[in-house]
């Protein structure tokens, strides 16, 4: 197999185009944007039709991202965002992936094609087969699948042998149920995305509040006296989140925004909902923006918190919340003392700001009793990471702004249910309390050690101490860091499986042997043996719901997460007590199971057939902090950036263009940053493109240093733009083969894709 199946440059550019950056977010051109994907991939009427069914009460969840759906009225026009309408135009397309597909197209010859290519070859509609040694996938029985899968679990040495991975689009059902059979095969090797994007705010969070969710809920956004954005585009990641920056604003509240990158969406918004006000001139969001420097984070809230402290002291009492520093929390004193010893000089350096406009920052957020902090990948994909967010807390208990109606923590979850996932127990590292319940209701003896996270599994299959890979939606060789190194890992394995509802690279990076498992989209009718089925899903906020498809199924041969999970475990667990064949038949049977194991879970069956579904417990947002090992909220002392740069060096942090999701590619368009028709770029300042002898348009190699160690990325545009020096911006999944999977954070292990230490090599 050739290495072009994993990611190498083009042979040619695509013919990169630049235009100017829009001055607003959203608006009349995202609703045409959206309809054209809906027309070229679904069809005008048909695609109408199911755009009037996303995210309503009656309808389907959008597969794209976890951001909430309003509690009472709901947009007919438009109650979801650009992005939401290209995953369900995916989702729905007309194109198909065959058995002649594959028959027609070998594995070399598909592993040309860029992710985009591939995505756009439609949906899979059969089970697939790769014999060892074959360039082709032929196609295979779902039993023959079934049974190839359950004699490789059953040869292992071991369970632990065995990684069973799970991407957030899963349902509540399919998560638990697919839990349940990993556990009673034997392990806790259940790594999920999460690893790579929140585990930073999850351990966080847990240890100084007690529970590893964000506070607090959508209309909390209405309440707010300020919102800080901090790490996040919600312009092109969660574009819904604009409407609630809107009523911020609407009703008094400021907003301030944090990030290296200047965007779009942060500075103005033309609410897509309303046609009366497309042509309008939109609502200025950000009152303050700070360009903070890559991982200057901690340094600049350590800033803001001196400054804050100095004006406690000026006049006691004006600025914290003694009564609920006293009452609620414990650390204050050392947290306090800490501070004092930081030198203020040192810690602006590294914020690349002036100190006046860190000021006016302080300023905004003295005197409100009501801030919510809002944050993403920007702040959770480094070494410090969990220290960010602990310092965000810590803020906001100075204030007592959590556990109150327009205050409290909103960690922005990427992919839908991927918060609900980890509440059915997708989880390598589960309570012993859900362990104790699984036993008890299910009557068998679940591992109490630990399993393998995402980083942890990789590195097992690259030693070969894991030889077989499930992987439960997702492209796990673009999500993952470390490109070549993961690819080694996924090869080594016996037998790679991988459950999906389309083509894409993870499909191609494969074991010696390898099965494509084709999956119910959200958008489908799902009818078992007892009839119509629902699923639900839980959102970044706590909200369980459900979820009903209304399409019929693309193909004969599909079935559902679920229905695949129980033939799995049929051909798996010969002795098994428990009837998977029925849970599968009956979703209300999971249901009923996860009541009786999961606490908050009451009356399941009933409250999540309820128009818009039921909020989870959440302690925090009650102001109950006894969940902590302190049992009171925690203040922490946290660590600034330890990356020293050497001459030429720069940090490189990836992200998303506006014309993709995660891993999935809709076009190769990032219009919010005026570069079109082309995703190998890197943006840099442009101060250091003439000090690096680079111009505009000149193709470069980035080279990443680690330990010794360097990783190579060929042929990329320089693309001069607004960032702070030193620091440069690029397109994953291009540039993940940068990131050293042994470059992770501290406590959550997520790999540190944010702070990517590069040198830029100009090609000749």
């Amino acid at each position: 197999m050739t290495k072009k199946t994993i990611a190498q440059p083009p042979e040619k550019f695509t013919g990169i185009k630049e235009t100017e950056i829009p001055k607003s977010a959203v608006g009349f051109k995202a609703v045409l944007s959206a309809l054209t994907h809906i027309k070229e991939e679904v069809g005008i009427i048909k695609g109408i039709g199911l755009l009037a069914k996303l995210n309503q009460k009656e309808g389907f969840d959008c597969p794209g991202c976890a951001w909430p759906d309003p509690d009472e009225k709901r947009a007919f026009l438009a109650e979801y965002c650009e992005n939401g309408a290209k995953a369900v135009a995916e989702e729905a397309t007309k194109n198909r992936v065959s058995p002649l597909f594959f028959a027609t197209h070998s594995i070399t010859e598909l592993g040309h094609l860029s992710d985009f290519e591939l995505g756009k070859k439609g949906r899979l509609t059969h089970p697939m087969y790769l014999r060892e040694g074959a360039k082709h996938y032929e196609e295979i029985q779902w039993e023959d699948a079934f049974n190839l899968i359950g004699k490789t679990l059953n040869n292992l040495n071991s369970p632990d042998e065995a990684v069973f991975y799970t991407s957030g689009r899963t349902s509540n059902e399919a998560a638990y149920l697919y839990q349940l059979f990993v556990r009673q095969f034997g392990t806790n090797n259940l790594p999920d995305c999460s690893n790579m994007c929140h585990e930073s705010s999850g351990s966080a969070l847990t240890e100084t509040l007690g529970i590893g969710k964000g506070s607090v809920t959508l209309d909390d956004f209405k309440h707010a006296d300020l919102v800080i954005v901090i790490g996040q585009n919600p312009g092109t990641n969660h574009p819904r989140m604009l409407t609630a920056l809107g009523e911020t604003k609407k009703n008094g509240g400021k907003i301030i925004s944090i990030n290296p990158l200047p965007e779009v969406g942060l500075k103005n918004f033309i609410d897509p909902q309303n046609p009366l006000k497309w042509l309008g001139s939109g609502v200025d969001l950000s009152d303050l923006f700070l360009q903070v420097k890559i991982n200057g984070d901690v340094a600049l809230l350590k800033v803001i918190l001196m400054l804050l402290n100095k004006k406690e002291k000026e006049n006691p009492g004006s600025v914290f919340d003694h009564e609920f520093i006293e009452q609620k929390t414990q650390g204050f004193d050392a947290f306090i003392a800490d501070l004092e010893k930081q030198n203020l000089q040192n810690l602006i350096m590294q914020t690349g700001l002036d100190q006046s406009e860190i000021e006016k920052a302080a300023e905004m957020i003295a005197n409100p009793k009501k801030i919510i902090v809002c944050w993403a990948m920007g702040l959770t994909q480094h070494k410090n990471a969990v220290d960010n967010i602990r310092e965000i807390v810590n803020l906001l208990l100075l204030k007592g702004s959590i556990g109150k109606q327009g205050a409290g923590t909103c960690p922005v979850r990427g992919h839908s249910n991927v918060q609900g996932d980890r509440t059915m127990g997708i989880w390598e590292k589960p309570s012993k309390q859900f362990l104790n319940a699984l036993d008890s209701h299910f009557e068998f003896k679940s591992p109490r050690k630990h399993g393998l996270d995402v980083i942890d599994s990789i590195e097992a299959m690259h030693a070969k101490k894991a030889s077989f890979f499930l992987g439960m939606g997702g492209n796990f060789i673009s999500a993952t860091p470390d490109t070549e190194f993961t690819a080694t890992a996924l090869r080594n394995c016996d037998l790679t499986v991988h459950i999906s509802t389309k083509i894409n690279r993870s499909h191609l990076i494969h074991g010696k042997e390898a099965l494509i498992l084709p999956c119910l989209g959200r958008t489908e009718k799902d009818i078992q043996v007892s009839g119509e089925q629902f699923v639900s899903v839980e959102n970044s906020m706590g909200v369980v719901s459900k979820s009903v498809g209304h399409l019929d199924p693309l193909s004969d041969y599909l079935k559902s997460e679920t229905a695949i999970v129980a033939g799995i475990a049929n051909a798996t667990l010969l002795e098994s007590k428990v009837n998977w064949t029925a849970m599968s038949d009956n979703y209300d049977m999971i249901r009923d199971a996860i009541e009786a194991t999961i606490p908050g879970f009451d009356n399941f069956n009933k409250r999540v057939r309820i128009d818009g579904g039921f909020y989870l417990p959440n302690n925090a947002r009650e102001n109950d902090f006894s969940r902590t090992y302190t049992t009171k909220a925690n203040f922490t002392i946290n660590e600034t950036s330890d990356i020293v740069l050497e001459k030429n060096q720069f940090l490189m942090m990836t992200i998303r263009t506006h014309d993709q999701y995660n891993t999935t590619i809709y076009g190769l368009n990032d219009r919010y940053r005026g570069v079109l028709n082309e995703r190998r770029v890197i943006f840099m300042n442009p101060q250091d493109m003439e000090m690096s002898g680079l111009q505009k348009h000149d193709t470069v190699d980035l080279v990443s240093h680690f330990e010794g160690q360097e990783r190579h990325a060929k042929q990329f545009i320089v693309i001069p733009y607004s960032i702070p020096r030193q620091c440069t911006a690029t397109y994953f999944p291009e540039t993940n083969v940068l990131v050293p999977l042994q470059s992770k954070a501290r406590i959550s292990n997520t790999p540190t894709s944010k702070t990517v230490v590069i040198s830029v090599h100009k090609r000749k």
